[in-house]
């Protein structure tokens, strides 16, 4: 089941007298359950990506289906609600609220999903759970490591049951042991069936995925799906 359909994606800014062109014709389809590394060098558009798939940004022409609905066509409030219950976003710097504890960080999404206190106390402790952090729920984010930390982002990022789970960078602050701590994370969620897309600049990182999408320029260079034995490559 597809979810996620781009068809000929462009997006200019403009910057001074020039216009640069991010994303020059970008098609791709994602489906449900896929584990997606986009990789690319800085400037390659990546980032840029990341914030149309996360309807954070709208294409300058193109056309964005998520889960069988133009984005493009959507209100600002539609966009919002979207954000809130089908995108699960984890950034590299954590972006926590510093003065509340994990538990609180976690259950923010649901005070807009309309949730009751109760009910969002009930199903942030489930995903803080889920990540490890069970004995750390009443902890501020300068009580915990890098790691603790970037969990807690998993676990906010996860608690609306999103269609998607956005990750950017999401071990560029941590060190090597950590980061794979991380990584194993995100491979215990693909396997409960979650659809990650991850951005990443490292290949050993990016290696984690199932599938490896590489840019250069604003274009789709490859797009490499692992089979048990080998990569195939399915576009260029």
């Amino acid at each position: 089941m597809k979810i996620i359909e781009l068809k000929n994606i462009a997006r200019h800014f403009k910057m001074g007298n020039e216009v640069v062109k991010a994303l020059r014709g970008i098609d791709l389809e994602i489906n449900k359950g896929e584990y997606v590394a986009l990789m690319g060098p800085s400037g390659s558009g990546k980032s840029t990506l990341m914030n149309i798939l996360g309807a954070l940004d709208t294409p300058t022409s193109g056309k964005y289906k998520l889960n069988g609905k133009e984005v493009e066509k959507l209100s600002d409030k539609e966009l919002a609600e979207i954000r809130n219950k089908e995108i699960g976003f984890v950034f590299q710097t954590f972006n926590l609220l510093p003065r509340t504890t994990a538990l609180d960080n976690v259950a923010l999404p649901l005070i807009y999903a309309g949730f009751s206190k109760s009910k969002r106390y009930e199903r942030a402790k489930e995903v803080l759970k889920q990540v490890g952090l069970e004995d750390r729920m009443t902890h501020k984010p300068n009580e915990l490591s890098g790691g603790q930390r970037q969990r807690v982002a998993v676990a906010r990022a996860l608690v609306n049951n999103p269609s998607i789970i956005l990750a950017d960078e999401p071990t560029g602050n941590l060190d090597s042991k950590t980061s794979e701590e991380i990584m194993e994370l995100f491979n215990q969620l693909h396997k409960e069936g979650n659809t990650i897309i991850l951005v990443t600049h490292e290949e050993d990182i990016a290696e984690h995925a199932n599938r490896i999408i590489r840019l250069k320029d604003g274009r789709i260079i490859s797009d490499e799906v692992k089979t048990e034995n080998s990569k195939s490559v399915i576009a260029q």
